[in-house]
């Protein structure tokens, strides 16, 4: 029997293992449903760009790699997780997709979908919710004779060249995909309030310098935070890149149609495609059953720590415990906290 069980061998799961030594668990399996570590870092579109600075988008106990001031990309992200993995004092199996995790008689017991078997006295999901793409309902889905993908399937403009497209959405995914698109088609965002810009360098500092320095990452803004539209954080590159490319932005249109979309003011338009940068939504399933889970499946929980299932923790939360939980920044200061209050498990 291990000490801790890790599920996701992304950004959550590599700094909780990682950890896991510090907090008396010697004993740590990780288990990931890819081939590799790494997430959904991976999947993302190929030109991502962090929107934090390397020297604020480092995991415990290892440094970002060079310049600390510059935004790294998703390929940087990728090496850096995957480095970070070979170095955790813990082992991961991959090609393990986790099927059930339930507790019986002080222990978890976890399968996965080959017939594995794995037992453990603590056990932390983290899974996050960037594998599980939130797709809104859309009034004339089903008639629509064009392409409609989310932000998680799309990887390069170049398959949209000379196309109308419409990206759904009005957070940093939505912009970047949108000023990427607008290359080389006519692209439109549609939104349902209007883009709100937050400066990157708010007084000459970035603005997550001003998050640690004044205690605004930790601060348990949650539900307050959770109330503010969306907004996109910027140097005015984003901006000045949509004036450039003459991408416009509209009030989200009223419905599909079999060959385009209908505005909020009646008018139809002829679109190729619609990209949903809708955002992304938690899933537990390998969790149904077992206590952990409200209703909708929302793990039930404070601070990450299960409240209805003993042993249980949950990383890589939105707003878990402050304003970067779920953030490469974040994730190790919420694995500490999980951590501290899993140990006595081990007993």
């Amino acid at each position: 029997m291990d000490d801790l069980i890790v599920i996701g061998a992304g950004q959550s799961g590599l700094a909780t293992a990682a950890l896991a030594p510090r907090h008396g668990f010697t004993r740590t399996l990780v288990l990931e449903a890819a081939d590799r570590a790494g997430g959904a870092w991976p999947h993302y579109y190929d030109s991502l760009t962090l929107f934090s600075p390397a020297r604020y988008s480092a995991l415990p106990g290892m440094p970002f790699p060079g310049e600390p001031d510059r935004y790294p990309d998703r390929g940087e992200v990728v090496a850096y997780l995957r480095a970070y993995a070979r170095r955790l004092p813990a082992g991961i199996r991959t090609r393990t997709t986790v099927t059930s995790a339930t507790r019986h008689d002080g222990a978890w017991t976890v399968r996965a979908a080959d017939g594995s078997r794995f037992t453990a006295r603590a056990l932390v999901a983290a899974t996050g919710d960037f594998g599980t793409p939130h797709t809104p309902e859309l009034p004339g889905r089903a008639e629509y004779g064009g392409r409609l993908l989310h932000a998680a399937d799309y990887r390069t403009p170049a398959p949209f060249a000379g196309q109308r497209i419409v990206v759904v959405g009005g957070g940093n995914s939505a912009v970047q995909i949108a000023a990427e698109l607008g290359a080389v088609a006519e692209v439109t965002l549609a939104t349902r309030r209007r883009l709100r810009w937050l400066p990157q360098h708010p007084l000459g500092r970035d603005l997550h310098w001003w998050l640690k320095h004044t205690g605004g990452d930790i601060a348990p803004l949650g539900r307050w935070l959770r109330r503010l539209p969306v907004s996109v954080l910027d140097d005015g590159h984003w901006r000045a890149t949509l004036a450039e490319h003459a991408v416009d932005r509209r009030e989200m249109f009223t419905r599909l149609a079999p060959d385009g979309v209908v505005w909020a003011d009646g008018t139809k338009e002829a679109v190729d495609t619609v990209v949903l940068a809708t955002g992304y939504r938690p899933a537990f399933p390998y969790l149904a059953g077992s206590g952990a889970l409200d209703a909708e499946g929302r793990p039930r929980h404070r601070g990450g720590v299960a409240t209805t299932v003993s042993g249980l923790g949950f990383v890589g939360l939105e707003f878990q415990r402050g304003f970067s939980s779920k953030t490469l920044r974040g994730v190790g200061r919420d694995a500490r906290h999980v951590l501290s209050r899993l140990r006595r498990h081990l007993a």
